[in-house]
């Protein structure tokens, strides 16, 4: 992994993207927020290392991801594997969900969270 990035820039970070959440973002946020799915406690745009994660649930060890049309990118590709395989490396699992089916069908995008949890 690249040079250790201050934790300060890392929360101030994150603390931008929660308040300009995308609308699948904030979609997925409503229906994981407050122990909603599962009961388990999720946090968003949570630091992990160099990164910043979608959506977090601390006690699973879960990471819930969103991809919109930039993950389509190669370029974009190769970084998310490089990332996930970090974070794969530090016991977290990864759910990645499209921005399609998190419009097109939440409640489809919500149960595969819930089985994800559920291991």
């Amino acid at each position: 992994m690249a040079a250790e990035i201050p934790r300060s820039v890392l929360r101030r970070f994150a603390r931008e993207q929660r308040a300009n959440a995308v609308q699948t973002e904030a979609i997925i946020w409503r229906a994981v927020r407050d122990r909603r799915c599962e009961g388990a406690k999720f946090h968003r745009q949570a630091p992990i290392g160099n990164f910043i994660v979608g959506f977090f649930c601390f006690a699973q060890r879960l990471i819930v991801e969103i991809d919109g049309p930039s993950h389509e990118i190669a370029e974009q590709q190769t970084k998310d594997r490089e990332r996930d395989a970090w974070l794969c490396g530090q016991g977290y699992r990864i759910l990645r969900l499209p921005n399609e089916l998190v419009i097109a069908s939440t409640e489809l995008a919500v149960a595969r969270i819930r089985a994800a949890l559920r291991g």
